[in-house]
């Protein structure tokens, strides 16, 4: 087998989804093995085992650890509530649509999470598969899954524990030179004949916020991946991600002021909104300004980002007097060249503003 086949294989088998999916189907076989030989009547119920070990993994530790406790407590309480049918009154019709009906509003509660779905199905099924045996059953049934979701917290624990804060940081990485390809393309457009042959960077704005929601849970879960996380003990993964969110916050205002230009400018090419009318003396320096102020996001943890910045903000001083100029012409109305330039000194500010580490 060639070098390069090994390389990808390991690289599949190292996918997150996939190591997921290899540890998920030990920690079922582990439980699947474990549950014939639990005490008393649990090992009448062996496919519960399999089950708490199914709904304990999850790509984070943390939310393994979370969804395993809520699902316990969610089969607590369905058991209580189907021990009240059994000690006050009797399994029918009635009593089990109300006391299930009853499972699903304290499912409701907001602190089960997870958990919540497993009250009133804890409810049916203690009152319907466990029957005259209910209190072995209950048990048993929770027995077993306690033993699954610990066996899947130690499997997940033990093997590989998930930590995605490279992964978050190659989507912030990605999103910032998502903006600096959508100034690089509008600047295209400035110089080109219009309307312009390419008309995709005038879809972009709502394509960028949401790339910006997907940073920012990528950031959650790699801060979600990290508490009692072993693997954070190492140097090389003792990275700390408020410098992250405080980049993602600086797109996400850039994000602000490259959707306000793209929709001036999607508007002065077809005026599909409001007719805007861009003075084409301007179109040059603007385009100038934009391919200026890209490169200070590309640089953005890179030694060349103080002269990207100084160049930037030449060009920028020699956008805002042409556009004044061109907004004192006679008949001018609207200056949108005046808009354009405030969006791009803004988003400098914000360049600006970002510390070097």
């Amino acid at each position: 087998m060639s070098s390069s086949v090994l390389t990808q294989l390991g690289s599949g088998i190292r996918h997150p989804r996939t190591l997921l999916a290899l540890k998920t189907a030990l920690a079922v076989g582990l439980a699947w093995s474990v549950a014939p030989h639990l005490p008393g009547s649990a090992s009448d119920y062996p496919y519960y085992g399999p089950l708490g070990a199914l709904i304990s993994m999850h790509p984070t530790l943390m939310r393994s650890i979370t969804t395993g406790l809520r699902t316990l407590a969610g089969l607590v309480i369905g058991m209580l509530l189907a021990a009240t049918v059994i000690i006050f009154a009797e399994p029918n019709v009635v009593t089990i649509s109300l006391v299930v009906g009853a499972g699903v509003l304290v499912a409701g509660a907001r602190w089960l999470g997870a958990g919540s779905d497993t009250v009133p199905t804890a409810v049916l099924f203690v009152l319907i598969i466990g029957g005259p045996n209910a209190d072995s059953y209950s048990v048993g049934y929770l027995v077993q899954m306690t033993a699954g979701i610990l066996i899947g917290l130690a499997v997940n624990m033990l093997i590989f524990p998930p930590l995605t804060v490279g992964s978050a940081r190659d989507q912030l990485a990605r999103f910032r030179a998502s903006l600096a390809d959508q100034l690089d393309d509008m600047a295209q457009v400035l110089r080109e004949s219009w309307p312009p042959e390419h008309e995709d960077w005038a879809t972009r704005g709502t394509q960028l916020a949401t790339v910006a929601d997907d940073v920012r849970t990528a950031l959650q879960a790699a801060s979600d991946s990290r508490r009692i996380n072993p693997r954070t003990r190492l140097r090389r993964n003792r990275h700390d991600l408020t410098r992250d969110y405080e980049d993602l916050a600086a797109f996400e205002r850039i994000t602000f002021h490259v959707r306000d230009i793209t929709d001036v400018l999607a508007n002065a090419v077809w005026g599909t909104e409001v007719r805007i009318d861009l003075d084409p003396e301007v179109c040059d320096v603007l385009s100038d300004a934009f391919t200026s102020i890209s490169p200070t996001l590309r640089s953005w943890d890179e030694p060349t980002r103080s002269a990207a910045l100084e160049e930037a903000r030449s060009t920028l001083a020699t956008v805002g007097a042409r556009a004044q100029r061109a907004g004192e012409k006679p008949g001018s109305g609207m200056n949108p060249a005046s808009v354009i330039a405030l969006d791009l000194s803004r988003i400098l500010a914000v360049v600006d503003d970002r510390q070097p580490e």
